[in-house]
């Protein structure tokens, strides 16, 4: 089974499905896997026919049964100083070398290795293949999967989000909510600033304001959080904008998120910023320049996923890795939207995410090992 596996997973890294191309070329690989194992395979494109999550079960037609889901995308390696070719899976020192290996075509490989073994065992209760796009840049494609299976009204019971936890289950982690702010000025010559609107100035005049906001969100701490930290951060990611020493800058880009811990931070820090646009920024700028402009896009509002005191999933996977353990974790991940579906969710897959996003990202043949022992254990549990 490991053989295979790896056979596979060197197929997937070879796909280069970085967020900004397309994912047809895997998605049709993994659709013709599945279909080969007897699986009802759903491709389901998005708007503009270049990307695609695919949707496939084995089982019975029936409600109940267990989701397993990754996503295909994975996160550039523009300069990154790899070892060697990042697409070109190489095995070396008990680890696989290769973009996506533990971010997390691992676990995608993993499970269509083992399908044959689902499909020949279970009988009574279906399981579902989830693979997405675009997650990497804001759970995209989740986001229409789970607004599919709403529509279809498909109700499976659990589902499995295969990220990197180092095969540790992960049953708790915070909302990640992304934006672009744009500022739109007025251009001018850089001697007399005050004939122009400067769109970089606003930029950092609603950078500090969001700053400013830290400190609301830590007194907002819920007194029971366990998470680390305990509230809900902001980060800048970056400010963009202008073209020289001399010039007044007519546009400027803010990009930034926040990770909430419960959703009415999430409210507050939107509500105050909009309030401090309309009220004071916006006012300013169109004293000057009736035409200018503050606009907001939101490039992903991804939930949180939430622990809870009933979790099958988090049961049933604590049987199967004979732990108890349940932990929670900085990063996001698409669990957050199939636990609004009112499945039972939790996050375990091989690989640490310390490996992810970085130069030489690798998985450990051990930590694929174990994902093949747990799923091997699932496909008896779903026979029974």
């Amino acid at each position: 089974m490991m053989e295979q596996t790896t056979r596979i997973l060197s197929d997937l890294i070879a796909y280069p499905t970085v967020s900004a191309d397309s994912n047809l070329e895997m998605i049709a690989y993994l659709a013709n896997r599945l279909e080969d194992c007897g699986a009802r395979v759903d491709v389901m494109f998005d708007a503009g026919g270049q990307k695609a999550n695919l949707f496939a079960t084995l089982g019975p037609d029936t409600d109940g049964g267990i989701v397993l889901s990754g996503h295909s995308d994975v996160v550039p390696v523009t300069d990154q100083d790899w070892t060697s070719d990042p697409f070109t899976m190489e095995e070396r020192d008990g680890r696989l070398y290769g973009r996506g290996t533990c971010d997390m075509k691992g676990f995608i490989a993993a499970t269509l290795a083992m399908a044959p073994e689902f499909a020949e065992q279970i009988s009574r209760r279906p399981v579902h293949f989830a693979f997405t796009y675009d997650e990497e840049v804001g759970c995209i494609g989740a986001g229409h999967l789970v607004q599919a299976l709403r529509e279809r009204e498909l109700k499976p019971r659990l589902a499995l989000i295969g990220e990197p936890t180092s095969m540790r289950v992960v049953e708790g982690h915070k909302g990640c909510h992304e934006y672009s702010t744009r500022f739109q000025g007025l251009e001018g010559h850089g001697s007399d600033p005050g004939r122009g609107v400067n769109a970089v100035e606003y930029a950092a005049r609603y950078v500090s304001r969001l700053l400013d906001l830290r400190g609301d969100l830590q007194q907002r701490t819920p007194p029971d959080s366990r998470f680390d930290p305990p509230w809900t951060t902001l980060n800048i990611g970056a400010l963009n904008g202008g073209s020289a020493h001399n010039v007044i800058a007519s546009k400027a880009q803010v990009d930034w998120e926040m990770r909430p811990v419960q959703p009415s931070d999430a409210d507050h820090v939107k509500e105050t910023m909009a309030r401090y646009c309309r009220d004071t920024l916006l006012p300013a700028m169109q004293a000057i320049y009736p035409e200018a402009s503050i606009e907001t896009e939101v490039v992903g509002e991804v939930a949180g996923l939430t622990p809870s005191t009933q979790n099958e999933a988090r049961e049933l996977m604590a049987d199967l890795l004979g732990s108890n353990a349940a932990e929670l974790v900085p990063f996001g991940t698409e669990a957050g939207l199939f636990q609004e579906l009112g499945m039972d969710v939790v996050v375990c897959g091989p690989g640490s995410i310390a490996q992810a996003h970085k130069a030489d990202e690798y998985l450990s043949l051990d930590q694929l090992s174990q994902c093949l022992t747990v799923l091997n254990r699932l496909a008896g549990r779903l026979a029974d």
